[in-house]
């Protein structure tokens, strides 16, 4: 079952968080099959991360290293990560 983690961050200064979110410290990302970074046409420093995983363990392994790094923490605005599967 393909799983999937959102989240939204108000970075406050996107040119210094993405070399930061690049080095994915947590190990995260390394799992996923697509990532994508969206930002918002209204406040370009508010971004929507879009994770893909083959199966629902390895979202949920993504989203505890995420939440144990404690790199979200910096981020006073934000929701997320959350792990979500196709409501279909």
């Amino acid at each position: 079952m393909t799983a999937f983690i959102i989240t939204r961050i108000q970075t406050g200064d996107y040119d210094r968080w993405r070399p930061m979110f690049d080095q994915d410290k947590p190990r995260a990302r390394e799992k996923a099959q697509v990532q994508r970074v969206l930002r918002s046409v209204d406040d370009p420093n508010e971004v929507f991360i879009y994770l893909e995983y083959d199966s629902l363990e390895d979202a949920d392994e993504a989203r505890t290293r995420l939440v144990s790094s404690g790199v979200l923490e910096r981020f006073e605005d934000k929701h997320g990560p959350n792990v979500l599967v196709d409501a279909g």
